[in-house]
Order: C-alpha cells, then structure tokens, then sequence
C-alpha cells in the first residue's frame, strides 16, 4: 500500500509540473530611468512577472545572456550588439523611450542648433549614442563637431551641470530627468534644445523617417519561441501600463518613486519629457531600423559590427 501511494504521488508531481512550470512569473528588468518609468502600473499590478531595477546594463545582460532573464528593457544600440553577439539569441519586441536628450544652458540666447557654434558643451556618454546623436544633429545642422563647437566629455550628469554653473556662456547635454534636475540648481537654468525634436527635423523629408531611440524592451528568442502567448500578453499589459503612466502623471511618479526608480518630485516634473512611448510591430521595424542605420554609419562597433537582420524584430503574427 506504501508503494502505491508513492507511485501516485509522483505521478501527481508529474502531471502537475508542466502547469507549474507554466504558471512561473515571467522575468522582466529595466534600468532606473525613463525605461522603467513605463513599467510601474505594471510592477504594481502585475502578479505574473518578478521584477529587476538595476543601475546599469551591464547588471542586466548577463542574466539574460544566461537565461536568467526573460525580457529586459535596455538601450536601443545594445539590442543590436546582443543580437550580433549572441547569434540571434535576443528579439527585439517594442520601442519603450524615443529621445531624452536636452540641451541646457544658462539664459536664452541658443534658440537653434546654430546658436551652438563656438560654444563649449558639456556632456557624458563618449563612446556611445549620445555622442552619436549630438554628431549626427550637429552635422545634419551645417555644424562640424570637431571645429565649430567645442565638446568636452565629463564621466557623468552631475560633473556636467557643475561646469555649467561655472561656466554660464557654455551649454550641456543632458537626459531626463537629469535636464530637469539641471534647472533647479540656477533661476537662469533652462532647456533651450530638444534634440528628439532636431533629429525628427532632419528627417521630415526622408522617405523612412527615423526616431531617436533611447531604450527597446528585448526578449530572449528562446522565450519569445516557446511561450509566444507569455510574450502576447505581456506586450498587452506592457502597452496598458505605458497609457497609464502618461495618462496618470502624479500617480505615476509615486510610483516611480516607490520603486525607487528614480525622485518622485523630480519624476513628477520630468515625465512630460521623457518621451516614454510604447511601438511595436512594422513602426517599431522601421523606426529602430532607421536609427541603428545612423548609429552604424558613424561606428559599426555601436551596434555590433552589423545591422541586425530582420529576424531580430518581432512582429506579432
């Protein structure tokens, strides 16, 4: 009698281990920021995903590339250097944050991307996209940035801001919420260019327009193949909750700060700005397509030597 009791035990186990496994919580990070500000309705209400904050992507890309992670939010060029890393072994499933990058200065008198040649701006990010963008808009302006402005690189948004306010003819480029963090510390501090605006200026008349792109949300292509309806319903409730931190800005920030994402005030005052947006499907393909074409026209090694194939857009069915 002992024996048969154990034989049906583990036959319960047995049948009862593939719901189990089904029903686990679905494994989503974001990094603190404007990508997971659209996340938070989410993280509060959602009871089928466990959560990650981290504070840079090097947290985040390991545990994806080991399978530790099934969906990550992350920047848009480290989408494209994973997907040419990993053999295809990552899938692009919507665009969450389109550009956040500002110009501030001290005054008013840079009312155009002219009004920038001969000045110094301050800025972080050397090596990586927002120097790619800052190129890209510059040149597009008429402007060359190694002869007509002056940019010099400091190693983070706080050491920018510092040199601003002690260098009150200068400019800096900063991201939300860091540009509204800016205009707090000087009554004369302002946001004088919105650089997603100049890069959607210089590509009014192209046939394909493309978007700057700050951060993508990413799947593993193994989870994206053997649990699609995971990924169906993600992306519904994914969209739900981007609506609802647009739609709820006080709400939304609370949580922001809740989570510890980033300062509830702070958040409050910059979530107009972050540009946080949810594209998916044939836009998504053709608005990241297009600004990973930028990126690799200026450094191949931004994206990981090569544009992506199609295969790394997914498009629901």
């Amino acid at each position: 009698m002992y024996r048969k009791w154990i034989a049906l035990l583990a036959a319960l186990v047995l049948l009862l281990l593939p719901a189990a496994q089904a029903e686990s919580p679905v494994r989503v990070a974001a990094l603190k920021g404007p990508t997971a500000m659209g996340l938070v309705e989410l993280m509060r209400d959602g009871e089928d995903y466990a959560f990650t904050l981290a504070a840079s992507a090097d947290e985040i890309t390991p545990k994806l590339i080991q399978g530790e992670l099934d969906i990550a939010a992350v920047p848009a060029n480290l989408a494209a250097v994973l997907y040419n890393s990993t053999s295809g072994g990552v899938r692009v499933l919507a665009v969450n944050t389109l550009g956040v990058l500002y110009i501030v200065e001290r005054g008013e008198r840079i009312q155009s991307v002219e009004d920038l040649r001969g000045r110094t701006i301050y800025t972080a990010g050397k090596g990586s996209t927002p120097e790619y963008a800052l190129n890209y808009i510059l040149r597009g302006s008429g402007l060359d940035p190694a002869q007509d402005v002056t940019i010099e690189f400091k190693s983070e948004h706080a050491e920018c801001v510092a040199a601003l306010l002690n260098d009150p003819e200068a400019a800096a480029m900063l991201p939300q919420p860091f540009a509204t963090v800016a205009q707090a510390k000087a009554e004369d501090m302002r946001t004088a260019l919105d650089l997603t605006a100049e890069w959607d200026r210089l590509q009014a008349d192209s046939e394909s327009p493309s978007s700057m792109i700050t951060g993508v949300m990413i799947a593993r292509t193994a989870f994206v193949e053997e649990q699609p309806e995971a990924v169906a319903a993600f992306l519904e409730a994914y969209e739900a909750s981007v609506r609802f931190t647009l739609e709820n800005t006080a709400e939304a920030a609370a949580l922001i700060g809740e989570y510890d994402i980033f300062d509830a005030a702070v958040a409050e005052k910059a979530l107009p700005y972050c540009n946080i947006t949810f594209i998916a499907g044939e836009e998504m393909r053709e608005r990241l397509g297009g600004y990973l074409g930028e990126l690799f026209a200026q450094d191949p090694a931004s994206v990981g030597g090569a544009l992506p194939e199609e295969a790394f857009y997914f498009i629901a069915p």
